[in-house]
């Protein structure tokens, strides 16, 4: 394990308000900082401008905040950092990374399906080597109104996980060369994410296992930009009881609604750590309690045995749990250490 020195972040997107799938993984990422003595950053991933909504960095910090959680030093906005990623496309193109591509969706399937064998079934529009331009000017970055692509090498690409192990993704097959700067003049999450990290000197990243995909990319472009890659820890999801992934859109799991229905952070903690196998019984914990019961290890192999039962799921129980109901504690002890349902 990493001590002294490590540097992590939290990084919401201010686009709607967070649900108990963001604090079960800002949550668990605040306290291995804690108990390994990392900085803790706050990100704001501000940039697609469309989708931000009015008050969106307010209430993300308010919920962070409501959680228990604090960071070091100011918050970080990307919408700052611009010329840092236009200054990264600069330097992929001129190393012969990167390259413009002005091709339309209907092109790059059409161009994908051409490539194609048919036995292969279904086929995804992943952009094809067909498509990259000869040498020349396409391959320096000179109009931002125009995609830029990653021309993405051959061959498999390990990540290495300290909650799910080691996972291969061939990138060009599964991936193709993807978009690093959108023509909409802004930078790809994948480049931005790999270019505030390195540069900030984050050493290890934790969020959602449905970002694992995101680590391979982001570990190619972090290498090329002649960074170390962080160590990654990619967390099980947290579902509703249909085993549907919480998404913004889900009010019932937002925490300004669990708020204002009187649930507390203390009994959110105690979901939590029932979730990851800290506690036998569920009770509400303060931060203080749910440090001391959170060694790195303990944190590490509840994430790893959650992730083999499919994730977490707010099921009856746990939502009773958190409107206030004391008698629900055994039953989320049961649903916590079972199975989830497929």
């Amino acid at each position: 394990m990493r001590a002294q020195g490590g540097i992590t972040r939290l990084a919401p997107s201010p686009t709607g308000p967070l649900h108990l799938g963001h604090a079960f993984a800002f949550t668990i990422n605040w306290l291995l900082a804690r108990q390994l003595g990392w900085r803790v950053l706050l990100r704001l991933d501000d940039l697609d401008a469309p989708r931000v909504a009015a008050g969106g960095e307010h209430g993300v910090i308010e919920d962070l905040r409501w959680l228990g959680l604090d960071w070091d030093g100011d918050p970080i906005r990307q919408s700052a950092r611009m010329d840092r990623y236009r200054h990264a496309l600069h330097a992929l193109a001129q190393a012969g990374h990167v390259f413009e591509s002005p091709h339309s969706r209907a092109e790059v399937r059409e161009a994908a399906l051409a490539a194609s064998a048919p036995q292969e079934g279904e086929v995804h529009a992943v952009f094809p080597h067909s498509l990259r331009p000869q040498p020349g000017p396409a391959w320096r970055f000179t109009n931002e109104s125009v995609n830029h692509r990653a021309a993405v090498p051959d061959g498999i690409t390990r990540v290495r996980d300290e909650v799910l192990g080691e996972r291969a993704l061939d990138l060009a097959r599964q991936h193709g060369d993807f978009i690093v700067w959108a023509k909409a003049g802004i930078p790809s999450y994948q480049l931005a994410c790999a270019v505030d990290d390195g540069e900030l000197g984050v050493t290890d990243v934790v969020r959602g296992e449905d970002l694992l995909g995101s680590a391979v990319v982001q570990q190619l472009l972090l290498g090329w930009l002649g960074h170390a890659t962080p160590r990654w820890w990619h967390l099980p999801l947290v579902r509703d009881a249909d085993g549907r992934r919480l998404a913004k859109r889900d009010g019932d799991e937002g925490l300004v609604t669990l708020r204002d229905a009187g649930a507390s952070p203390d009994r959110i903690r105690a979901l939590i750590a029932a979730w990851l196998g800290l506690l036998e019984t569920p009770r509400p914990l303060d931060m203080n309690a749910l440090l001391a019961l959170s060694t790195p290890d303990r944190l590490a192999k509840g994430a790893h045995a959650l992730a083999s039962r499919g994730g977490a799921r707010v099921t009856t129980a746990a939502a009773a749990w958190l409107r206030g109901v004391d008698s629900a504690a055994d039953t989320l002890a049961r649903d916590a250490r079972g199975t989830a349902a497929n």
